[in-house]
């Protein structure tokens, strides 16, 4: 094994930038929203108890109140009479947040989008900006696990936000 020789000026101690402290930090201890809307829900409530442990990962706190997470993960079908609450309880959380869209519906509306129906919203990207998306009918805990470990990634790397831009976002809910 080589040992690491100082250049000589070098300076002996060396600081990380305040940003990827902060991003470290905040990988480590995510705070995600106690929000299910359908079947996904079960799921998600299945990978916070004992069996699959989120609290290993630092996310396994989930927060009763928009005031006190940084994650909104939501997962099922969403209405078009909930989409008004989802932008809510996003505008309510504090800065920096990220959303996680789990199952299918939430990423396009599953099997419940389709040509001239009029009660389901195609999709969460259509609400809020979604960082990470989780496919499956319902995904099994270890996708969620798997999503919140590649939300961690994102986050320590200081990458950008809002992994489906080419979406617009649509204020104050879907018409």
């Amino acid at each position: 094994m080589e040992k690491k020789v100082r250049e000589p000026g070098a300076p002996v101690v060396q600081f990380a930038l305040l940003d990827d402290i902060l991003n470290l930090a905040r990988a480590n201890s995510l705070w995600p929203m106690t929000f299910g809307l359908a079947c996904c829900a079960i799921e998600m409530m299945a990978a916070g108890a004992s069996r699959f442990d989120l609290d290993r990962i630092g996310a396994g706190v989930f927060r009763p109140s928009p005031r006190q997470s940084d994650v909104m993960i939501v997962a099922g079908t969403i209405a078009k009479k909930m989409a008004p609450v989802i932008q809510m309880l996003w505008d309510q959380m504090p800065n920096p947040k990220w959303c996680i869209a789990m199952g299918n519906c939430s990423i396009s509306g599953g099997p419940f989008a389709y040509e001239e129906q009029y009660a389901i919203v195609p999709g969460a990207h259509l609400i809020v900006p979604v960082d990470i998306v989780i496919p499956g009918c319902p995904p099994r805990p270890e996708a969620l696990i798997q999503g919140l470990l590649a939300l961690e990634d994102k986050i320590t790397k200081g990458e950008g936000r809002n992994l489906l831009r080419r979406f617009k976002r649509v204020s104050g809910g879907v018409n």
